[in-house]
């Protein structure tokens, strides 16, 4: 995994990377294997995996179908303080 530092700013580069790896799941796999888990517990939590994932596909597959509602969109409010940069 890579980041590109800017301007000799790590703080920017540091924010980019641990969003990255939230994405990719490298925090939940250190916290996964930071304990042992016995071969029951990890059938249980691969089994719920398994059923929270068939359930968000299902989800998206009835909302693109129309079924149900689409979750309204997120109205991106300026942060305070922050002043918008142009582009």
């Amino acid at each position: 995994m890579q980041v590109l530092v800017r301007d000799n700013n790590v703080d920017q580069a540091l924010r980019v990377l641990k969003k990255k790896m939230q994405r990719e799941g490298v925090f939940r796999e250190m916290k996964r294997r930071a304990a042992y888990e016995k071969p029951s517990e990890q059938r249980v939590r691969e089994k719920a995996d398994a059923i929270r994932r068939a359930r968000k596909l299902a989800r998206k597959q009835a909302q693109r179908e129309g079924l149900i509602a689409a979750p309204k969109p997120k109205v991106m409010k300026p942060r305070p303080g922050v002043a918008a940069a142009p582009r």
